[in-house]
């Protein structure tokens, strides 16, 4: 199986802060893996590299075999065409429509000017491969919809939507759940397992709660102040482990990253 993620000593830097560094991390292709940790934790930094929007200050990083730093500007919005990412905040543009945030995301295969006329005039096999999207994640109805009208619910399957439709190799997800319920949080990671186990995309989500982290994962990446200090099974965070990953010092409580 090949890697979509390689990292070796790497280090990510805000200044005079460190924010990551990660003497190894290898994730595979089709790999399912949670991030959990305390918030500052450096979860949120580590999907900015890996989606190469954050380039690392030492060390070497790959994906899908390739440097990011070595690739010209037309290489590189390849390789970022095949990684969709949701971040925290959804980022989607409320005054546009379901159907229109969703063509956003085949932006990076189809150029600005594309994209432009694409967004104003849907095509039809658009719409309808869209409409079947919707569908797939329970929203089909909102195909027309003004996002700004839509439940935070149906944002959240707005932009999965939106990261399907990039066919993406790998689909990279910032707390995609800290603002819905319970009961819609589990379906939401239920959903996302079941798209990747269909689909073959690797998955990587950080996620602030650890039982559900435990339930859908097999493969759990705990960072704390920076640093990979558990990576394994769900069965092996227990007693003192996990209690060491949360355990803050008063300057981590401090962080944000």
């Amino acid at each position: 199986m090949s890697n979509s993620f390689q990292l070796t000593d790497v280090q990510c830097r805000f200044g005079d802060f460190v924010a990551l560094e990660l003497a190894e991390l290898t994730i595979e292709a089709g790999e399912n893996v949670a991030l959990i940790g305390p918030s500052g934790s450096g979860k949120t930094t580590l999907l900015r590299l890996l989606n190469t929007t954050l380039r690392q200050d030492a060390g070497s990083f790959t994906v899908f075999g390739k440097n990011p730093d070595g690739l010209s500007p037309k290489e590189l919005r390849a390789v970022r065409s095949m990684i969709a990412t949701i971040p925290q905040h959804l980022g989607l543009v409320p005054n546009l429509s379901a159907v229109q945030n969703v063509i956003l995301g085949r932006g990076g295969h189809r150029g600005v000017f594309r994209s432009i006329r694409d967004i104003l005039f849907p095509g039809m096999e658009d719409k309808v491969a869209i409409h079947e999207l919707l569908d797939r994640v329970g929203i089909e109805e909102t195909l027309f919809s003004r996002v700004s009208a839509l439940s935070g619910g149906q944002k959240q399957r707005v932009a999965i939507a939106r990261a399907l439709f990039q066919e993406p190799e790998a689909l990279l997800a910032d707390e995609p759940v800290s603002s819905v319920d319970p009961a819609r949080a589990r379906d939401t990671i239920r959903l996302f397992r079941e798209l990747s186990d269909e689909l073959g995309f690797t998955l990587c989500v950080s996620l602030h709660d650890v039982a559900l982290a435990k339930e859908y994962f097999p493969r759990l990446i705990g960072l704390r102040a920076g640093k990979i200090v558990f990576d394994g099974a769900p069965e092996d965070l227990e007693g003192d482990v996990l209690k060491d990953l949360y355990q803050l010092s008063d300057e981590e409580m401090m962080r944000d990253a």
